[in-house]
């Protein structure tokens, strides 16, 4: 297996909850784009050669121009997304150049997630495993409820991970997850549906997703202390 390291950075999104009035990855934080921030993270791991940068159709130039501020522009692609994640996905696969055998599936919404999970990822796949996810434990007890809200179940939480991004994947498992052209908020999901087994690593707090004001605020004092 070629062990070239890429990563999809999914920058597609609306931004409706965070109440924006441009896509999300977008919305600037200390002085930056979540998008900025994000593709900066990449970098830092160890062995990140490609970042495929996954826009908006609207908002092509403006990726392009903030990916080529950062000192590894050379190493960036930029690329229109799809109406759902799964496209998106797809064409950030399609991008990445032929000598990546690694990929991580990341999404600019998570920006702050540090370059140490990156490698965490990248040496589980290079020691065997075709996907690798990171994830944190589940401190809420969680309710299966039925369509009229009733509960049917109480799952035991101690099996419970909430994952986060990026999500790390042989190149040619990822591939063929998304050739079967079912659609999923999770790339994960898609290769579960192989019948390909998926380990979970310990995930980041740092990996949170800015999806309200309230998230946007939280990143806004990481970044400013």
């Amino acid at each position: 297996m070629n062990t070239h390291v890429g990563v999809i950075l999914v920058a597609a999104g609306s931004g409706t909850r965070l109440r924006a009035a441009q896509p999300k990855a977008f919305v600037r934080v200390a002085g930056h784009t979540l998008l900025e921030h994000a593709v900066a993270r990449a970098f830092e791991a160890a062995d990140t050669t490609q970042i495929v940068v996954v826009a908006p159709a609207s908002h092509l130039v403006e990726a392009g121009a903030l990916a080529s501020a950062h000192p590894r522009a050379a190493d960036v692609t930029v690329v229109a997304g799809g109406a759902e994640r799964t496209h998106s996905v797809a064409a950030g696969l399609a991008a990445l150049h032929d000598d990546i055998g690694v990929v991580l599936v990341h999404d600019a919404a998570r920006c702050l997630a540090p370059a140490g999970l990156f490698d965490r990822l990248v040496e589980a796949v290079r020691t065997g495993h075709d996907a690798v996810v990171p994830g944190l434990a589940v401190a809420d007890t969680i309710k299966q409820v039925d369509a009229s809200g009733q509960v049917v179940a109480t799952p035991d939480r101690s099996t419970l991970r909430a994952i986060q991004t990026p999500q790390a994947f042989t190149r040619h498992v990822l591939a063929d997850a998304h050739a079967s052209g079912v659609e999923a908020t999770d790339d994960a999901a898609l290769v579960e549906r192989l019948g390909t087994t998926v380990l979970v690593v310990d995930g980041d707090e740092l990996a949170f997703k800015v999806t309200t004001p309230t998230d946007l605020e939280r990143a806004e004092r990481i970044l400013g202390g």
